[in-house]
């Protein structure tokens, strides 16, 4: 059984970790269906995603650092490009293979959502898991998200269709993570 991980840091994502999580992504973009991107980012390629985020707001980036290595990221987005759909986010977190399944991602992502949780314009979080994944599905439910659907077949990667199931978390304060 693997030890629990406890990050020396969690903290909003600064300038310098961008290259390390650019490095994490790229693993799952070439390795995985968890993301549907399909070609590599470069540093320079993903500074307008980084760029996007702020300490503020609904759209937050934290990343995980662990013995001074930047480790995980966890982040909250646009989940929709309609403006009636800006009380709702979407969220993501990727960590360095190494650290998948040792507790790490639970403290990265419950990070995330309280911070969100204080934010008066974020009403419901929303995060797409590409099946199979029962570590994220795991994950996704003991931090209180619920099940919304399952689109079937909806992305292509690797030659194979995937279906992705959504999951959605309550952030009005009515429920606590």
């Amino acid at each position: 059984m693997a030890q629990s991980a406890t990050a020396q840091e969690i903290r909003t994502a600064g300038e310098g970790d961008l290259p390390a999580l650019v490095s994490i992504y790229n693993h799952y973009v070439a390795n995985t269906h968890v993301t549907f991107d399909t070609e590599a980012y470069t540093v320079d390629s993903r500074r307008a995603w980084f760029d996007s985020f702020s300490d503020t707001g609904p759209y937050r980036l934290y990343a995980a650092v662990v013995d001074d290595q930047t480790v995980g990221f966890a982040y909250s987005d646009q989940f929709h490009p309609r403006v009636g759909y800006n009380p709702s986010v979407s969220t993501s977190i990727y960590l360095d293979p190494a650290f998948v399944g040792r507790g790490l991602g639970r403290i990265l992502f419950a990070h995330l959502l309280e911070s969100l949780q204080s934010e008066s314009a974020v009403h419901r979080a929303y995060a797409g898991i590409a099946l199979p994944n029962p570590g994220s599905i795991a994950l996704h439910e003991k931090l209180g998200f619920k099940l919304a659907g399952t689109f079937h077949e909806v992305g292509s990667k690797f030659d194979k269709f995937w279906d992705v199931r959504w999951y959605e978390k309550d952030l009005s304060g009515a429920h606590a993570v």
